[in-house]
């Protein structure tokens, strides 16, 4: 296999364990939910190739431009941004509709946060399918896995950083962190607020919207309800 060098994103959903409540109607509602939440995300960041779903994340990357290695930095906080704000309109939108049901009522709970990192990886074709490996593609996996002290953030390993430091916001922070079979990393992360400082207003749902919105929810989650559809399962 060739490798190539890339840079790796993912972004996941925090407290999507929990979300995911143990009512048949709730638990549909809460899969159909997550996965127009997913699907925003992925539609914001055009620049990124997503290579999986994987329960309650996104698993993106992007090659790294050998003519332009230090517009990596710049790009995955630009898509984290972008990515964050489609998740919250979505979020909002989830959380206007009328259902009374956990799977709506409790979208409100719902954060997002990144991990990044750049290095090299190789493709592998299963079953038809694309998937990037490597020791880089695990610790990227392992970042996941933090000390991280805000709900919302990015976070970047430290190869990451040092391709272009100037990119890093002067707000943020440095954890270290002892990844399971790889050993003592440290890495950067800041505040997906302080990326993002002055988001668009949320629109204003209608009572036609709001409407619409429970009716798309219950159609969609009917699948699941009747055992149909499985749904996905946090990592």
């Amino acid at each position: 296999m060739t490798t190539e060098r890339a840079a790796l994103l993912i972004a996941d959903i925090g407290g999507y364990t929990e979300y995911m409540g143990s009512h048949r109607m709730s638990l549909a509602h809460a899969e159909v939910n997550t996965a127009r939440m997913l699907d925003r995300m992925i539609e914001a960041a055009p620049g990124f190739e997503l290579i999986e779903i994987e329960g309650d994340a996104a698993f993106l990357s992007r090659p790294v431009r050998p003519q332009d290695p230090e517009s990596a930095v710049g790009d995955i906080l630009g898509a984290a941004v972008a990515m964050h704000r489609a998740f919250h309109l979505e979020r909002e939108y989830v959380e206007a509709n009328l259902c009374p049901c956990g799977g709506c009522r409790e979208a409100r709970a719902l954060k997002l946060k990144f991990v990044a990192h750049v290095g090299e990886v190789a493709r592998q074709a299963i079953r038809g399918r694309t998937k990037l490996v490597g020791i880089d593609v695990i610790l990227v996996h392992r970042l996941l896995k933090n000390s991280v002290p805000v709900p919302e953030y990015v976070l970047l390993s430290e190869e990451l950083a040092r391709t272009d430091p100037r990119a890093l916001p002067a707000a943020g922070g440095e954890i270290t962190a002892d990844l399971e079979g790889i050993g003592s990393v440290r890495a950067h992360f800041v505040d997906i607020g302080d990326l993002d400082d002055a988001p668009p207003p949320l629109p204003v749902r209608s009572w036609r919207g709001r409407l619409g919105s429970t009716f798309a929810a219950v159609g969609e989650g009917l699948p699941y309800m009747l055992g149909l559809k499985q749904p996905r399962r946090a990592r």
